[in-house]
Parts: structure tokens; C-alpha cells; sequence
């Protein structure tokens, strides 16, 4: 028998994540080399996820971390599986121990020792517009998901991350090409990314260039050999750089894009990261070489440069832009959007940030360029859709458990303005 709430003490508190309740046994991983002791319906605990911990991610009832805040790793891929996690728990890997019992409440962010009754009230499945004028697209990286989220009511996918299907495949790429196995690499990825543009064609899939960092590439099997060690990844070698750099891995990916490309036109192609005009210029250089030019070409708006310089930027010539609001409000703000002490501090809504926004979507406005914006904050937020909205934005991306309620969202903020009929 479950044992009421009130009477259940509380072992370690976090940030709610992606809400759920679950109840399972812990177990505590310290690195993704454990994935297999993590069986379905268990608890995984651990410091902090990466892409290669997505295996285990996906059998968890429940996730909780010690690090993170709301836009960190384990955050945004347990609101694109559903599944309850709490993240910057900061102890819970010594206060949990192996094979105990726990409940999870993700939507208060507590752990409770024991199996615990907690009600839940059931999240809306349908919204009340059919359609709005903003698009409203889906965050989306597990190919396995494609088909149950295309049937959902949304627009198209905003941004695949490939990122999760390189982690599926699992080795470096580099030593897949020492081994003569490069054209496997290509033929997996091309795999991945064509299970979403099947499974929501005609609608628009708009897909991220591989932006791991060097720390993530380490945990592939044989990255160490490949990869240095950062002090700061986040701020290293990853997005437009890296791509120009590293020509035999990014060459693989393109190669995967031309193939998918071949067999359906509502592939786009986006640029993640990217610090200068004129590195973008040479990545477009390099796309239309490989075939790939053809493609409307997108970039990530997530790092400072790039809203001061935006005229710049889309006179290379660009299609689409979208906001990557948690980096950019991370380099705004100088906060770790992966630390729970600055939780209070990472905000969209900050002035700073918002001047960045209204910047970014009103030039694109003037421009005739799509704008859209990728993350978490449209969903929170209400008033800050409503001035997206107001500004001129052309679409929204949100995870899959966000899109009945910011679709209300949009429906509401378009009703008030008179784009909608009342």
C-alpha cells in the first residue's frame, strides 16, 4: 500500500525538470559505461547526463541529477521522452542508495523515500485552436519518436538534434573512418535523419548540423583517442568551427544530407554556433560543394555576435533563423545554464535578453527572413510569447510535451491581438 505524502519523508529536493510522478528502485550511475544496469521502470541517478546516456534515459521511470537547471541535457531530453526527472539535486547520488525504493515527484521536484501516493492532474491532449498564424514546431532528436509526435498537431520539426543519433551509433566517427567504416557512419546517420523526414513530410523538418562538444565526442567509443580536454567545452570546439576544422567528419554528415536530401524536399539544413559572418560564409562554401546548397539554409542565433551582427549574417544569405534562447541567454547573462546555483539568474525575460530577441526577430522581419526560436521559455512564459508574437515571429519550437499548452498559448496571445477571430 502507497503511504500518504504528508507522512513520507523527503530525501533530496531539486529543480522540477519534465514533470511526472514515478516510483521505481534507484540506480546510480556514474558514467554511460553503466547504461546496462539501468532496466526499464528503474530510478537512474546520476551527476549529470550526456547524449550517450539516452539509452538508459529511455528504459527510466524517473531521472534525477545533481547538476543542471532547466535547460541542461538531462532537462531537455526527458521532456522530449516524457519521462519525470528533477535535475540539481546536488546530493542525491550520496543520499540515494543502490536498489531503494523511491517515489519521484518531477512536478514539485522532491524524492520521497518508500512508494508514495502522489495525485497528479492529467495534462491536456487537445488544444483549442486547430491552427494558428505563428507555426509551432517540435524539438525532436530520438528517430524512434518521429512517427507518435508527427501525428501530434504541430507544424513540423523546429530542430533535430543529430546529436542523439550519433550517440545511438555510438562510435567516434573518426574511428569508424581509421577502420574504413566512414560510409556506415554516413548510412546511419542518413537513417536517422530520414525517419523524420518521412514521417512528417510534406511538413518542414529542419535539421541541426552536429554540435557535440568535446566532451560528449570523448564518451563515443574511441573519442578519447580523437578529442581533447576542454576546461570550458561549452565555449570550445563545437557548431561552425568545428565543421570547417574537422572537413572528414563534417564531409560523413553533408554526405548523409545529399542522400536523404535525394528522397525528400522538406529537408532544411541549420548551422549551430556560429561566431562570425564570414565562418559562415565558408560553411555555405562548403554545403554547396557537397551538394547539400540546395537545401534552405538555416542558423542557430544563440551566440551574442550574431544579434549584433545579424545584417551581416543574413547578407551571406541565409533562409532561416532560429533563436537558440538558451545559449544566447547563457552568453547574455554570463550564467552556466548548466549549474542549478544560477537558476535564479538564467532568465529569457531579462532585459538584455529580450532586447537580443526583439532585435533578432524584427530585423529578420524587415528582411523577409523566417524567424523562429527553440527553446523552453515560450512555454513558461506566456507574456514573452505574446511580445515574440507581437514582434513578428514566424514560428515557435517546444519539446513534445509542450505542445497542446503552447499552442493555447499562441491561440490565446493571436486571439487578444485580433490575428485570430474571437
Amino acid at each position: 500500500m502507497p503511504t500518504p505524502v504528508a507522512a513520507s519523508p523527503v530525501l533530496v529536493k531539486g529543480a522540477p525538470a519534465s514533470p511526472g510522478v514515478a516510483t521505481g528502485k534507484v540506480v546510480v550511475i556514474n558514467n554511460a559505461k553503466q547504461n546496462d544496469l539501468v532496466k526499464e521502470g528503474d530510478i537512474l541517478v546520476t551527476e549529470m547526463t550526456t547524449p550517450d546516456f539516452v539509452p538508459a534515459m529511455k528504459r527510466a521511470a524517473a531521472i534525477v541529477t545533481d547538476k543542471g537547471g532547466r535547460t541542461c541535457h538531462a532537462a531537455i531530453v526527458s521532456r522530449e521522452l516524457g519521462v519525470p526527472c528533477i535535475v540539481g539535486a546536488m546530493n542525491a547520488t550520496s543520499v540515494l542508495k543502490q536498489g531503494q525504493q523511491v517515489t519521484v515527484d518531477a512536478t514539485n521536484g522532491k524524492v520521497y523515500d518508500g512508494f508514495v501516493e502522489i495525485k497528479t492532474e492529467k495534462a491536456a491532449t487537445t488544444s483549442k485552436y486547430k491552427t494558428t498564424k505563428t507555426n509551432l514546431y517540435v524539438i525532436l532528436a530520438d528517430p524512434s519518436l518521429a512517427p507518435k509526435v508527427a501525428a501530434m498537431p504541430v507544424d513540423g520539426v523546429g530542430l533535430l538534434r543529430a546529436e542523439f543519433i550519433i550517440a545511438h551509433i555510438g562510435e567516434h566517427p573518426h574511428a569508424m573512418l581509421d577502420q574504413g567504416r566512414g560510409k556506415e557512419f554516413t548510412d546511419k546517420l542518413a537513417d536517422g535523419i530520414r525517419a523524420f523526414t518521412k514521417a512528417f513530410y510534406p511538413r518542414q523538418v529542419v535539421y541541426r548540423t552536429s554540435d557535440f562538444k568535446t566532451n560528449e565526442y570523448r564518451n563515443l567509443q574511441g573519442g578519447e583517442k580523437y578529442e581533447e580536454v576542454e576546461e570550458n567545452p561549452m565555449l570550445g570546439y563545437r557548431g561552425a568551427f568545428r565543421q570547417l576544422d574537422d572537413k572528414e567528419v563534417f564531409k560523413l554528415e553533408t554526405d548523409a544530407l545529399r542522400m536523404v536530401a535525394k528522397e525528400y524536399d522538406n529537408l532544411r539544413v541549420m548551422i549551430p554556433f556560429v561566431r562570425t559572418p564570414g565562418e559562415l560564409a565558408k560553411v555555405k562554401k562548403v554545403l554547396d560543394e557537397s551538394g547539400v546548397g540546395g537545401q534552405r539554409l538555416w542558423i542557430m542565433v544563440e551566440v551574442p555576435s550574431t544579434v549584433i551582427l545579424l545584417e551581416q549574417f543574413l547578407d551571406v544569405g541565409v533562409d532561416g533563423v532560429s533563436i537558440g534562447s538558451n545559449d544566447l541567454t547563457q552568453l547574455t547573462l554570463g550564467t552556466d545554464r548548466d549549474s542549478a546555483k544560477f537558476a535564479e539568474l538564467f532568465d529569457e525575460r531579462d532585459p538584455a535578453v529580450m532586447w537580443s530577441l526583439e532585435r533578432v526577430i524584427t530585423t529578420c522581419k524587415k528582411r523577409g527572413v523566417t524567424v523562429s526560436i527553440c527553446g523552453q521559455a515560450p512555454s513558461f512564459y506566456p507574456d514573452l510569447t505574446e511580445k515574440l508574437v507581437s514582434w513578428g515571429i514566424t514560428s515557435v519550437s517546444v519539446t513534445p510535451d509542450m505542445i497542446v499548452r503552447t499552442r493555447d498559448v499562441i491561440g490565446d496571445v493571436e486571439k487578444k491581438m485580433g490575428i485570430l477571430p474571437s
